[in-house]
């Protein structure tokens, strides 16, 4: 599975591992930021909490990510792997 990833981005195995650390660290990164900002926005847990944080995390993970990855040396590999990522999203 893992040379199947290497061969698809074309990475070494140490930038293989630098990126699902990068992938791990932003995520658990933006789920803490997410969290903390739903404390500040008031709303009460329910359907409209749930709809609100799905948005956040779904725009922090892009930030936290990049963030992330300027640390791990891999900055630009996940410019390159978000710009794909927006091109798919907003095609045209």
């Amino acid at each position: 599975m893992f040379d199947r990833l290497k061969t698809r981005w074309g990475v070494t195995n140490l930038d293989l591992i630098l990126i699902l650390i990068t992938f791990a660290l932003g995520g658990s990164l933006c789920g803490y930021l997410a969290k903390k900002l739903m404390q500040l926005i008031p709303i009460a847990p329910g359907f409209f909490w749930l709809i609100t944080y799905i948005v956040l995390v779904t725009l922090l993970w892009p930030l936290c990510v990049i963030a992330i990855s300027i640390f791990t040396g891999q900055y630009q590999f996940f410019k390159g792997y978000l710009g794909k990522l927006k091109n798919r999203f907003f095609k045209g």
